[in-house]
């Protein structure tokens, strides 16, 4: 057992699963988190571990169809105006990568993170409690025909060569495959070989009770700076007083740029506003999660009802949600699964933290014994057992065939 003592900042997925694995390579950890495990962007996903997730937003064309895009109130891409002027010099950075060759080289390092993600949270949380909440499954797109589907060519390119060759369910077939589906609905591209968790918030909660059962410490308390004065980290202040350690993981989702500020990266991170909305008791769910192209949303069956989640909207970390995605949201619902009825429903909003170039920050902050796992976007529980076993094995110092260099965090060192 090692005795060094490693804080690591943010009790979400990523946070959560690097710790368990730093307490079983035998070291003495500390999670932290300003408020409840699990209830932040690991709380409110479409709850698919989308292994398939290897296409950035910035495919090529983006920039030129945008404008097009914010100005179509049926498309669920949204701009808080007022935040724009704050946005433009991440915004210019994000698009710079919406090309061929960029595009290719975002899709191999995602597909480092996410490609094995079933079997990654498997072994994360097996012989544990919190093994109850991963289902298998088929992972389904659904489209409005093969043409749609054929229009989509890049993204399917990219998925089979990473690994992901779909199968097909046209015509009337597909109302028999999944009944929620209205007429509109003509082809599901099917993937197999996925998954999703019942319930992510209370997954991420039941994993860290594996951390403290295996001896590891939770304490609620936000931090507010580190101790380099030695050149190397020797504490980290909080709220609750100061706590001690040989190295700490940065591993806070959207509120991890400011602490990288303090330790002198400023990281190009925005916030991308996700929604979802619950609907309770409904009449019927999916039968394998799915994602809807014609609305750009995922709907799957969860302990508490249907979970529908999408809609994309830029405009900081103001908590107060806007009208109009969860009104576009619900029409595409209702579209989408024409027969749906439902006893209740609760909306969310959250916080995707989404770098400028669309690949996490994953490694060593030059030699101050920080390190950094953070800056998921879309692929924060898909990837967060992944990226904890990489951090797990950087700070170990074992050696693996993974190749990380894309994950760099000194990436941003330059103003990329």
């Amino acid at each position: 057992m090692s005795s060094q003592h490693i804080v690591i900042i943010g009790a979400g997925i990523v946070g959560a699963s690097s710790a368990i694995w730093l307490r079983r390579a035998g070291y003495e950890v500390t999670l932290l988190d300003r408020s409840t495990p699990g209830m932040g962007a690991s709380y409110g996903n479409g709850g698919i571990l989308a292994s398939c997730s290897v296409v950035p937003v910035t495919a090529p064309g983006l920039l030129k169809k945008s404008p097009a895009y914010l100005a179509n109130p049926n498309f669920p891409l949204f701009m808080r105006w007022g935040y724009l002027p704050k946005l433009v010099p991440w915004l210019i950075k994000y698009m710079s990568h919406a090309n061929e060759a960029d595009t290719r080289r975002i899709s191999q390092g995602l597909s480092t993170i996410v490609g094995d993600s079933l079997e990654q949270h498997q072994a994360l949380a097996a012989g544990t409690e919190a093994a109850k909440w991963i289902q298998e499954s088929d992972y389904s797109f659904a489209y409005p025909d093969r043409q749609a589907f054929e229009a989509d060519a890049l993204t399917w390119r990219l998925r089979r060569e990473a690994g992901f060759e779909p199968s097909f369910i046209e015509g009337n077939d597909v109302q028999d495959a999944e009944p929620i589906l209205g007429p509109e609905t003509q082809l599901l591209a099917v993937l197999k070989n996925h998954g999703f968790i019942l319930n992510p918030g209370s997954y991420v909660g039941d994993l860290v009770k594996v951390l403290q059962d295996l001896g590891g410490k939770f304490i609620q308390a936000e931090v507010k700076d580190f101790d380099l004065s030695g050149g190397q980290i020797s504490a980290v202040d909080t709220n609750a007083g100061r706590i001690h350690c040989d190295k700490a993981v940065v591993s806070s989702g959207v509120w991890s740029k400011p602490l990288m500020q303090k330790l002198g990266l400023t990281v190009p991170l925005e916030a991308e506003r996700g929604y979802h909305v619950l609907f309770k008791n409904p009449s019927r769910t999916p039968n394998n999660p799915m994602m809807l192209t014609s609305g750009k949303f995922v709907a799957t069956a969860m302990e508490h009802g249907l979970r529908c989640a999408g809609v994309v909207e830029f405009g900081g970390l103001n908590e107060t949600p806007s009208k109009a995605p969860l009104k576009l949201l619900r029409r595409k619902v209702q579209e989408t699964f024409p027969g749906l009825t439902y006893s209740g429903d609760e909306e969310w909003l959250g916080f995707r933290p989404a770098p400028s170039d669309s690949l996490p920050l994953i490694g060593a902050l030059r030699d101050t014994g920080v390190f950094t796992a953070f800056g998921h976007h879309h692929i924060g529980l898909t990837g967060g057992p992944k990226t904890g076993r990489l951090v797990a094995d950087i700070i170990s110092g074992n050696h693996s065939n993974t190749d990380i260099r894309p994950f760099e965090p000194m990436r941003f060192a330059s103003g990329k």
